[in-house]
């Protein structure tokens, strides 16, 4: 008897039988699964057979990893907007649903990355960790959600911080002709927000490579990159990509607003956003409007902007402001797409092509900027002083373009103007040179107060900067309430005033020497003298009858032969 093959025998038994009662128990289940084929491959576009359950905006899958949105449903074929390369998709091959919408990677994770609209990293350091999804498509917060904007969003820029604030969950556009320092603006505004608890998206859309790298790099250099997430599409990258692009950005800075935080995001621009649009609609046979944009172009850039907002407390408090760049061209703010988006947003940032010639940077055109929203969110030590400088810049550009005619000045309009030039002067700026908050109030108020009126127009920069380093000496308790809603009393603008009266001592023209002056004066004297010991003329009486003519009453001397070409002559040479 040999128990070795029997006990080996029973375990295969008890093997097999276990086997046997999970198949009986097995009931195999079918689940449809909807494959659809390419009938046409054209520039970022598709078209599909088949997939009758598709929906609209519909993750599809292609061959090659590459994927696409359902853009137009219709009846017999599905037009699908492709997000990568198409090259190698060819008629026939099969396409299959995802069943989800595009999403988009969210997270502490993508702080300090460069991605595409996808979520892959540009920028080399390996795989992008992040744990949720949003879709790029999300509804704008409710009305009863949203609470009114009452923080300022600084941008160390004078000119937009005192003439032109911004607040915290507003949407302000920067438009101008291209390389009039629109992307400037933007970068010195996410470079001002370090330290001030506020994450930063920069979206660029359809740039060339090598700006978008230069301004990676200049966001690196100043440290700006721990805070901010960079989403890029280049000028080569297929349509589809550059219109998601936006949208993905925003699910992005959304996720970061509804943890609390405040949020910067940046549109660059929104012209190369529209024409993505504008290709992808006329490539699906969509019908063309006015400058052959379709119908709903307005749409697709309100429900982007709606979605920049302050929330209650209740939702976290934390809020979106949004920057939207616009390229307009030859100056006409009146296009179709610029028109849109001054409609859309609350106010607007214009940059002159004609300042920017002449070196005033930022060029900001303060006679075509306004800000809707950000006035009721300025601090007060601000307000206390924007009021008069906007007036003040204001009559000095109308007097200006009537001195440029050589016309005689009065001495008050002479002053104004002087003034004017300074507080010009004063706006002036360096790029990635934000001020304080400290150092704006007092340049401000030394404008003002017309401390910088005697100084050199050519001396302005450096007695700027010695009032910027006379504000590092403001006394704590005063620069406690620039940060609050309280006014600043007439102590305090006296102490600032003091400051920067000590540090422009040095900059006021000499007076001259005692002799000269008294010479001068000695020669008024005798003129005033003279003129004075000389009884006044009388009028001569008219006659009676008025002047004939061939009798003129005043009798102008001849002039010699040749006089008034040479006068004509001299005076279009002053000209």
């Amino acid at each position: 008897m040999n128990p070795g093959p029997e006990s080996l025998q029973s375990v295969f038994d008890r093997a097999f039988t276990g086997i046997g009662q999970v198949r009986g128990t097995f009931t195999p289940q079918l689940t449809p699964h909807e494959v659809g084929t390419i009938t046409s491959v054209s520039t970022g576009i598709a078209r599909v057979s088949g997939l009758p359950g598709v929906g609209f905006e519909e993750l599809l899958e292609f061959p090659g990893g590459v994927f696409g949105i359902a853009f137009n449903v219709d009846e017999d074929e599905i037009g699908v907007v492709l997000l990568g390369e198409y090259q190698d998709l060819h008629a026939g091959d099969e396409v299959e649903r995802t069943g989800r919408v595009m999403d988009v990677a969210v997270g502490d994770g993508l702080l300090g990355r460069v991605i595409d609209p996808l979520g892959r990293p540009l920028d080399g350091s390996g795989a992008v960790v992040a744990r949720d999804g949003l879709p790029i498509e999300r509804p704008a917060a409710p009305i009863m959600e949203r609470a009114p904007v009452t923080v300022p969003l600084q941008t160390g820029l004078k000119v937009v911080d005192a003439l032109i604030p911004i607040g915290r969950g507003q949407r302000e556009l920067i438009l101008g002709d291209r390389q009039t320092g629109k992307t400037a603006i933007a970068i010195d505004t996410i470079l001002n927000q370090r330290g001030q608890n506020v994450v930063c998206v920069y979206c660029a859309i359809g740039q060339r490579a090598s700006a978008v790298a230069k301004a990676v790099a200049n966001l690196r250099e100043k440290g700006a990159m721990d805070y901010t997430v960079v989403v890029v599409t280049e000028g080569n990258d297929p349509p589809g990509l550059a219109y998601i692009a936006p949208y993905a950005a925003t699910s992005i800075a959304e996720h970061f607003m509804e943890t609390g935080h405040d949020v910067l995001i940046v549109y660059d621009d929104l012209t190369h956003h529209a024409r993505a649009y504008r290709e992808l609609s006329l490539l699906l046979r969509r019908p063309p409007g006015r400058e052959a944009f379709p119908g709903d172009i307005f749409y697709i850039h309100s429900r982007l902007l709606e979605r920049a907002t302050h929330l209650t407390q209740e939702r976290g408090g934390g809020s979106l402001t949004a920057l939207p760049i616009i390229e307009t061209e030859a100056q006409n703010i009146s296009a179709y797409i610029p028109t849109n988006l001054i409609s859309i947003t609350d106010g607007q940032i214009y940059l002159s092509p004609s300042l920017f010639e002449l070196g005033v940077l930022p060029a900001v055109d303060v006679g075509k900027s306004v800000s809707r929203v950000g006035g009721k969110a300025q601090r007060a030590a601000y307000r206390a002083v924007a009021g008069d400088l906007k007036l003040a810049y204001a009559q000095f550009e109308e007097l200006e373009t009537f001195a440029r005619f050589g016309a005689r000045l009065d001495e008050d309009t002479r002053k104004i103007i002087e003034h004017g030039r300074r507080i010009r002067a004063c706006l002036k700026q360096s790029e990635f040179a934000p001020v304080s908050v400290p150092a704006q109030i007092a340049v401000l108020l030394a404008l003002i107060a017309e401390l910088f009126d005697p100084v050199p127009i050519e001396q302005m920069t450096d007695a700027e900067h010695a009032v910027h380093a006379a504000a590092a000496s403001i006394p704590a308790e005063v620069c406690a309430r620039f940060e609050t809603a309280d006014k600043l009393s007439d102590q305090d603008r006296r102490t600032i005033i003091e400051l920067a009266r000590k540090s422009l001592a040095g900059f006021q023209p000499k007076p001259e020497s005692a002799p000269v002056a008294k010479a001068s004066a000695g020669a008024r004297g005798d003129g005033e003298s003279k003129s004075a010991g000389k009884p006044e003329s009388e009028p001569k009486p008219k006659p009676a009858g008025g002047s004939k003519q061939g009798a003129p009453t005043d009798v102008k001397p001849k002039a010699k032969p040749g006089t008034d070409l040479k006068s004509k002559a001299v005076a279009a040479e002053k000209s």
